[in-house]
């Protein structure tokens, strides 16, 4: 089977690579796949027709400063489908460039196409569904209450689990081994967790910084722990270099990818609270038991378009999986360093109050059977009525 499939960020990287070893465990016949990815998709076999990273971007006016060059990438891959005439379309989140290239593929042609991560229609924007029905065959959901919502917009939709819940955690000698390694303190220990894009690290270091710093007024022990993405570990370290108080990074390039996995591991485990933007790295989080901050903001326009078109009272997916709102957020005009502050103060000194709350979440996000990747792989065949 041939298939084209395309991510342009880290977590869709991930999602890739698992269901590409997914459709490997359940074809009898040999697979190609062929489109967009990074390093775990083409460790699968997949050759990227260019970096990954041009496409990853966040925010109105990001978006928009680079339109050009991203409307580019974007008729360059959709030529690309129709020349190879792929059994499948595979698109993963990044709506901004994944339903470009998918409408302009079902103009040109009948190649099913399939999107994973369904889109947050419950979130803001609910009218996006009926829009992308009409280039969206199928879409694969990681949330079980999804499925009801594009099925009523026009597609097939199936809940595969959450790979966040396959995730390995780190063992109490892997967390002594990292904290030797690094040589941290009896101190309490915070992992800091500015985001994997440069747009959000550009605005959230100097943010979390702040807080930080106030934080260490009340702890002077404490350990502060920084894991870097590959893409932004240049830019993370420039930041830092400002820190009055300087993180340890763990920056990926200089390590195999099975350290820096286990050291980027360790470090949730070990964290006594954690400072993070706001995303699926909450998830990540909840799998290790470790009470959260979350913030973020963004340019001052996509701050008011966003606001305008928001549906839910919450953006973090540990509250809104379980139904609660124990997790603090601070969003926009409030992403304010003394709040933040204020907020993690509060978690160390009552670190149990969100432990219900994230075993909930994970507990809900469990695929139906199989590992997420396998479900996804078996739902796109099924879709296709292959084997």
């Amino acid at each position: 089977m041939k298939i084209f499939i395309i991510a342009g960020e880290a977590s869709g990287d991930k999602l890739g690579a698992a269901m590409m070893k997914g459709f490997e465990h359940l074809a009898d016949q040999k697979n190609e796949f062929i489109g967009v990815g990074g390093a775990l998709m083409e460790e699968m076999g997949l050759k990227s027709l260019f970096p990954m990273e041009e496409i990853s971007l966040m925010g109105i006016s990001e978006i928009l400063s680079q339109y050009r060059h991203l409307k580019q990438r974007i008729r360059q891959t959709a030529a690309a489908v129709l020349d190879e005439q792929p059994d499948v379309l595979i698109t993963i989140d990044l709506p901004e460039f994944s339903f470009r290239v998918a409408d302009l593929v079902k103009h040109a042609s009948n190649i099913p196409t399939v999107h994973y991560v369904a889109p947050t229609v419950w979130a803001w924007r609910p009218g996006r569904a009926r829009k992308i029905a009409k280039y969206i065959d199928h879409v694969l959901a990681l949330f079980p209450f999804e499925p009801p919502l594009m099925q009523d917009a026009g597609m097939s939709c199936d809940f595969v689990g959450h790979p966040v819940v396959q995730d390995l955690i780190a063992t109490p000698q892997e967390v002594s081994e990292f904290k030797l390694h690094f040589g941290l303190g009896p101190g309490p220990m915070l992992v800091c967790l500015p985001g994997s894009r440069r747009s959000e690290i550009k605005r959230l270091t100097p943010i979390f910084k702040d807080a930080l710093e106030k934080i260490k007024h009340s702890y002077p022990d404490m350990n502060i722990v920084l894991p870097a993405a590959t893409s932004v570990a240049e830019l993370v370290q420039i930041e830092v270099c400002q820190w009055k108080h300087k993180p340890i990074v763990l920056d990926p390039r200089d390590i195999t990818p099975d350290q820096a996995g286990k050291f980027k591991r360790a470090a949730f485990k070990a964290a006594d609270a954690a400072l993070a933007a706001s995303g699926t790295v909450s998830l990540e989080l909840a799998i290790n038991q470790t009470p959260m901050v979350i913030s973020y903001d963004m340019n001052w326009i996509s701050r008011q378009v966003i606001g305008r078109l928001l549906q839910v009272d919450s953006v973090n997916l540990v509250n809104l999986v379980s139904d609660t709102r124990t997790v603090p957020e601070y969003i926009g005009k409030a992403c304010q360093p003394d709040a933040i502050a204020s907020a993690i103060r509060d978690v160390l000194e009552n670190p149990t109050s969100q432990v219900k709350a994230m075993q909930t979440t994970v507990d809900r996000l469990r695929a139906p059977h199989l590992t997420p990747g396998i479900c996804a792989a078996k739902s796109v065949m099924d879709f296709l009525q292959i084997g």
